[in-house]
Parts: C-alpha cells; structure tokens; sequence
C-alpha cells in the first residue's frame, strides 16, 4: 500500500540496539508522523498522551493476545495457541483477570508493602554498608538489581539462593515482551532459547508448588495453594503463571526504574545533591523518573470490538501498540519534556498503565526506589558517573546491563 514503507521502516529501527541508549528522538519522530497504521498485519502503533491514554482507558481495550486476528489466524494454521504455557493474568481479560489479580493483589496491599519497609531499608543498608567513597561501584550488580529481586523473592517463596537459575531465563524471557514479530513477520533468533527457558522456569515453579503443598509458609505461592483448596478454582497452571508473571517483573521493572534514575541524577548533579540534602525529594524524583525514562518502553492492546482513536478506526482483533514512552515526551502534555525536571509539580504519567491492567506492584516499586535512592544519594553525596551505561537489547524493558559510579 502506498505510503507505508517509511512508516515500516521507523518502526524496524526501534528494534536496533543503535537506539537502545536515546530511543527518545525516534519516538518523536513516530509521535509526530501520527498514528502508524499497517493494515495488512492487522496493527497500529499510537505515540502520543490522549492517544495511549484513551486506548487504556477504552472498554474494548483488551489485553489477551489470543484474541488478536493474527493469533487466532496462527491456531487456525496449526500453531500452538500459547507455546510458553498458561499466560499470566497480565495477559488476561476479565473474568479470568479479575480473579486472578484479585488472588495476587494479597501480597502487595498496602499493610503488606509497608510491613516491607524495615526489611528493604535492612536490604539497602548491607548492599551499601561496605562501600567507600571514591571507589568503584557498578549500581546494577550492586544495588538495583539485587534489592527488588530479594523483595519479589520473599513475596513469593522463592528461595534467593536459587537467584543465579532463574535469572538468565528471566531475562531471556523479558525479551519477548518486544515486538520481533509484529515488525518483522518473523521469529526472533531467540525464539527457541526463550520457549526453552520459559517451560524449564514453569517446571522450577511447579516443583516449589509442590513443595509448598506439604511445607506451607507466610508466602504468596502457599496463599495461592490455600485459595485453590478454599475453593477459589485456581488451577495449579494458574498459580504456576501468576508466580511467574511476578517473578520476572520483580528482575526487571525496579531494576530499571532505580537505575534510570540515578542515570538521570547524575547527568544533572544539582538533583543528586539535592536529594542528598533532603530525603523527601525522592518520591518527585521517582515521579518524574516515571515519566521522563519509563522502566516499561511500551505495551500493547488488542481490539476486542471496533474501536476508534484520534480518528483512526480499529477492527476488533487488530493489535495496538502503546507507546508510553513517547507519550510522556508529549510537548502537548507536559512543557519542556526532554528536560528531566523533579521539581515540575503533580505528574500525569502512564508508566505503571491505567484501567484494570494498571501495574500491581506500582506502590512496591515506588517503595523501593524511595528508599535505595535516599540512602545511596545521603551516603555518597559526591558521586559521578564513571563511564557510559551498557544497555540491554530489551525493546519494551529497556535497561542497563551495567551503570557505573564513582562514589
């Protein structure tokens, strides 16, 4: 069709790692071409404020892939209606959402996370207690990506000292979070090693359930057992799912937002010494990390039933791409919003989602990066960037593989 091979073309180099460390410029240009519309694959990406902000909002806006034209296409063809298992209810629409997160939400109420707070301010304390200012510290390994990996591990049940088995399939696992696919019409070449990955963490999971079933204990996997035996219907596929879906979020979402801010501070070092002088800037630095460097890039919607947006009509069963990123970038939402800026008062963001899909473990998240940043700022109130940050391949969790400081 004419006109949409440059369109195709922009949204192909979204999936170049030459754009992994400033993906912002291209975003803009996506936002201001417009809605991106590919009829013959039955997709849509959308890049501005109102526009992801009223697909979230929409009552067609669904969350199932299974529901989309092209999966359902794939079954007719023979191909496995879902190859890694039972999806977690992130990737459920209601009933079965509703149930299942209702389930979930146990292990992240607001009594629960703020009983954390002792022991996540103990966890940053020893992650920090050793280091000295002016040596060498690399804030991935050291801080944010152990803190919420401890934190989801103890929510779950899942032993940290199994951390080093799961970690390379979780993160194998976040990479098909990108939209290899719907870009290129082909698999990624990690396709086989994530499918892999996925059933060996599923079959780790299900021994734990199994575990649990005759050693219950004070945690979310032995919560779940009880509600399946109170009668709730929940399958052991489900628990399995659910405590997968968590796990893998927990390795990396967090991990992103501490880093991503820290990155942000220390590119403008008024706002590290800032912080430094006065904990209770955090929760504005948090805030505003969220919108200016989002630890989720974007998300995706299927249309269950004909919808229209900014004009642009969707076919139910076509697929719709959020771009969250883009959208809090967006110069008709926010003034000066290249420009990290703690201090520009209440922040209207999408990073944790809207509607009934909105992120579960938000205030968690934000508890934590509250409290590594305070500490890390206060301890080494003069640290700098000692090199450039390594990204990740990750499209849709981008982040930094290594960041490192001298404190």
């Amino acid at each position: 069709m004419p006109g949409l091979a440059e369109p195709k073309e922009l949204l192909l180099r979204l999936l170049d790692p030459a754009h992994r460390a400033d993906p912002y410029p291209l975003y803009s240009e996506i936002r201001e071409r417009g809605p991106i519309v590919i009829p013959e694959a039955n997709f849509a990406v959308f890049g501005t404020y109102a526009q992801c902000d009223e697909i979230f909002r929409h009552p067609a806006s669904g969350n199932d892939r299974l529901k989309s034209s092209v999966a359902q296409k794939a079954v007719a063809e023979g191909q496995p209606a879902r190859p890694f298992g039972q999806p977690g209810f992130l990737f459920l629409d209601p009933p079965d959402h509703t149930r299942l997160r209702k389930l979930a939400q146990k292990a992240f109420a607001p009594r629960v996370v703020k009983a954390l707070e002792p022991e996540i301010v103990a966890l940053v304390d020893q992650l920090l207690a050793n280091l000295k200012p002016d040596s060498e510290f690399d804030v991935i390994a050291g801080l944010a990506y152990p803190l919420p990996v401890a934190v989801i591990c103890r929510l779950l049940g899942v032993p940290l000292s199994d951390e080093p088995k799961f970690s390379a399939a979780s993160g194998l696992l976040a990479q098909g979070l990108d939209p290899f696919i719907t870009f290129t019409g082909e698999v990624s070449d990690t396709f086989s090693d994530r499918l892999e990955a996925g059933h060996w963490l599923r079959g780790y999971l299900r021994d734990l359930v199994g575990q649990r079933r005759g050693d219950p204990r004070e945690d979310l996997i032995s919560e779940l057992i009880a509600a399946e035996e109170d009668g709730d219907q929940l399958t052991e596929d489900e628990i399995v799912a659910t405590c997968n879906l968590l796990l893998i979020a927990g390795h990396e979402t967090t991990v992103n937002l501490i880093a991503n801010a820290i990155l942000a501070m220390l590119r403008e070092p008024r706002h590290w010494a800032a912080l430094a002088a006065d904990a209770d800037r955090a929760s504005a630095i948090v805030e505003e990390t969220l919108r200016f460097d989002p630890p989720v890039q974007l998300s995706s919607r299927v249309a269950t039933a004909e919808m229209t947006i900014d004009g642009i009509t969707i076919p139910a069963g076509d697929s719709m791409m959020v771009m969250m990123a883009s959208a809090q970038r967006d110069p008709q939402m926010y003034d000066d919003p290249d420009t990290f800026d703690p201090d520009r008062g209440a922040i209207r963001h999408l990073a944790f989602g809207l509607g009934p899909h909105f992120c579960l473990g938000a205030p968690l998240a934000r508890l934590e990066a509250t409290i590594a940043l305070s500490a890390l700022t206060a301890r080494f109130p003069n640290a700098r960037l000692a090199g450039d940050p390594v990204y990740k391949p990750n499209v849709t969790l981008r982040g930094m593989a290594t960041l490192p400081l001298t404190l």
